[in-house]
């Protein structure tokens, strides 16, 4: 494993890491909420006869709404979507994902959260979704890990990912750290492009339906099967960016 990160260092032309703080996606990372949004975009996808693919939303995880309503308008309809029509659409899928998704947590995200911070590291939240069923439950199932100062969502984004911007907003909020001075765990291709083109070494938990040769296409610098297996690993992670 410690060859990896020294690979990643050579690419990227830093001499060390001076790791400070995790950067968390958060749908598939901390709360298997990813069925939920496939199946709540793919009904609005049919409601609004656009055409959508199977397991589209996997791939598309991490764009804003408007980004995702737009691919749907430009691949069926030869145009983007008004701001009207954006309105409608998302406040139709939020109604929808609030009704399928079950708020399960991924088992280990909260064990793993409590690693971080008791090594001294932050844990900042880096995510597209503005979808207020999650976020406003973070401080009920993760008591005491993330702060308004601490949290990107979709809310702070203009751009979102795969552009770098809510990772570098990330990195903001950790107190304008470096690129070097972070980790990210993602699951999703979207977010980990992000996460590679902000410069950041990412680990990926693969929680989807995705190959993992999805993930590493993206840029990923680990994958792991589940987030149980990232939490055995993440000593031996802390210990490889320490030395």
């Amino acid at each position: 494993m410690k060859q990896v990160f020294s690979d990643y260092l050579r690419s990227r032309s830093y001499d060390r890491f001076d790791v400070r703080a995790v950067l968390f996606d958060m749908d598939g990372v901390l709360y298997n909420s990813m069925p939920a949004h496939e199946k709540s975009w793919q009904q609005t996808a049919r409601e609004f006869n656009l055409k959508a693919e199977p397991n589209e939303f996997f791939l598309l995880e991490g764009r804003t709404g408007s980004s995702t309503i737009n691919i749907l308008f430009e691949r069926t309809l030869g145009r983007k979507a008004t701001a009207k029509e954006i309105q409608r659409i998302y406040s139709r899928k939020t109604e929808l994902f609030s009704r399928y998704n079950t708020g399960e947590v991924i088992p280990g995200a909260g064990e793993l959260l409590k690693l971080v911070q008791s090594e001294g590291l932050q844990c900042i939240l880096v995510t597209g979704s503005g979808q207020p069923s999650l976020i406003d439950k973070l401080e009920g199932h993760f008591p005491g890990i993330f702060t308004s100062e601490t949290m990107v969502t979709g809310f702070d984004v203009k751009i979102g990912k795969p552009n770098p911007e809510p990772f570098l907003m990330g990195l903001q909020k950790g107190g304008n750290l470096k690129p070097w001075q972070a980790l990210v765990v993602e699951n999703a291709p979207l977010g980990t492009e992000a996460a590679r083109r902000a410069g950041i070494f990412t680990i990926d938990v693969n929680t989807g339906p995705l190959p993992d040769k999805v993930l590493y296409d993206a840029g990923a610098n680990l994958v792991f099967p589940n987030m149980s297996a990232l939490l055995d690993q993440f000593p031996e992670i802390l210990k490889s960016v320490r030395t």
